[in-house]
């Protein structure tokens, strides 16, 4: 793509990132639901500057139009979430800058080491449908209820289960029930942050649902993985239980991310005031990981020196019995 320029964010585009920045799609929903809209134009200057926290902000130029874009990468990981990217695409506008600043982000991501850049959007959104010119894929889909403050009191529905904060002890039933509720597919892209906080509903020696918790400034954002043996009623009771031990909750509004292959989650939710809210794609790029070129030593060789106290003549016959006759 000719005519465009992105680069990392430097000192000197700091005024430009907070300008843009209240204009930003959001694409990582727990940040979207729990932080101040339009909060990125306060980012301080060691989130946009020391990549080595795990977040990398790119400015870009296009046909005289500015973006920038962020994402997040944490160490060790392989897969890159895109944080927002401002300001947001509006219908009729050409999205050349858009692109160039996506292809930039997949291209920085895979540098460092990410086999797959996502990002969640509003299937109503012009973004959607640039990610899927850039080679972006939808996934999974997902829908966002909310119960906004003041509402009806919470009921208290007994459970037969117990509702607890997750232990180290619990991490391997977690990840069994984990495999056994998500499509394969989507596991490696569905899997809750790691700064949310998770509480585990175990009923006798099983665990029937994992619940991700992220409380913010705005809003409580809550992640349930349930499995389908949860009946309807228990499912109402375990989603109130846990906005119950949440300290905002009489505060914040509190939203609950339904993916498509929990979507009888729907009907309990709707039972105890939440309404739905928004329609999202989980969008993928998968981003092509260079192959090194590696020297083999001969098979034959290795095993010469795997035997121990073989005479050079030995070594010399079995190494001419492998040459091919001429």
């Amino acid at each position: 793509m000719r005519g465009y320029e992105v680069h990392a964010a430097k000192l000197v585009d700091i005024p430009l990132v907070r300008r843009l920045a209240e204009k930003a799609t959001i694409l990582d929903s727990e940040i979207c639901y729990t932080r101040e809209p339009g909060g990125y134009q306060n980012v301080s200057i060691t989130d946009m500057l020391l990549p080595q926290r795990g977040q990398y902000t790119l400015v870009g130029r296009a046909d005289k139009q500015h973006v920038i874009g962020q994402f997040r990468l944490k160490p060790d990981d392989h897969l890159a979430q895109i944080v927002y990217i401002a300001p947001a695409l509006e219908p009729q506008m050409c999205d050349t800058a858009w692109l160039a600043l996506m292809d930039a982000m997949a291209s920085e991501a895979g540098r460092r080491g990410a086999h797959m850049l996502t990002a969640e959007v509003d299937e109503g959104s012009p973004l959607f449908i640039s990610m899927r010119q850039s080679g972006f894929a939808v996934y999974a889909r997902q829908e966002i209820w909310w119960r906004p403050v003041g509402g009806d009191p919470l009921p208290e529905i007994r459970l037969s289960g117990v509702l607890a904060d997750e232990t180290e002890d619990d991490q391997m039933d977690i990840q069994l029930l984990y495999s056994n509720i998500v499509p394969r597919l989507v596991q490696a892209i569905t899997v809750p942050s790691r700064d949310s906080k998770g509480l585990v509903y175990r009923k006798g020696n099983r665990v029937q649902g994992y619940i991700a918790v992220s409380e913010g400034k705005t809003g409580i954002y809550i992640m349930p993985y349930l499995h389908p043996d949860v009946l309807g009623y228990e499912a109402t009771g375990i989603i109130a239980g846990v906005i119950a031990q949440c300290n905002r909750a009489g505060r914040v509004p509190v939203y609950v991310c339904v993916r498509r292959y929990q979507d009888w989650l729907a009907e309990s939710l709707s039972q105890i005031g939440f309404e739905a809210l928004a329609q999202q794609a989980m969008m993928v790029r998968h981003i092509a990981a260079g192959i090194r070129q590696t020297s083999f030593a001969s098979l034959v060789q290795k095993s010469f020196e795997a035997v121990p106290n073989a005479s050079p003549i030995s070594k010399a016959k079995l190494t001419n019995q492998e040459k091919p006759s001429t």
